[in-house]
């Protein structure tokens, strides 16, 4: 199974170790990552997991990022553009979008807090879904 990786370098602090560790859980898992590719922000996103998406050795994509809460509801405008369009590339490809994005309405704090979680969780669905879209 060849997944790819789309990160935020926005709050890399937190999706650094995030990314470390989604390698490393798609290697107990059996899952090879074949590419990698770091964006801006979490708003940027889609338009680089359409194109990882696209890849022939690509069977599903692991989306990590943290949108940290501000003093404007910013993180959730962000959040909620940001997994629809992710959603639509998942059904117009045919290949599993895993969403490893903590937030909205999360703190510094928070994200940190839940930096394995997210990635493990991502990489799980990811590949979960492409074993079982193979029995469809």
């Amino acid at each position: 199974m060849k997944l790819a990786i789309c990160a935020s370098e926005f709050n890399f602090d937190v999706v650094a170790p995030m990314m470390e560790f989604a390698r490393r859980h798609a290697e107990f898992l059996g899952a090879q990552i074949t590419a990698e590719l770091l964006v801006p922000g979490v708003y940027d996103m889609p338009l680089a997991v359409k194109k990882l998406a696209m890849r022939n050795d690509v069977d599903a994509v692991v989306t990590l990022g943290a949108v940290i809460e501000g003093e404007t509801q910013h993180d959730e405008v962000i959040m909620q553009q940001a997994t629809r369009k992710m959603m639509d590339i998942a059904v117009e490809t045919g290949k599993p979008v895993a969403l490893g994005i903590s937030g909205p309405g999360v703190t510094r704090l928070q994200a940190m807090e839940r930096v394995t979680d997210y990635a493990r969780r991502a990489v799980e669905a990811a590949v979960k879904m492409v074993k079982r879209l193979e029995t469809v």
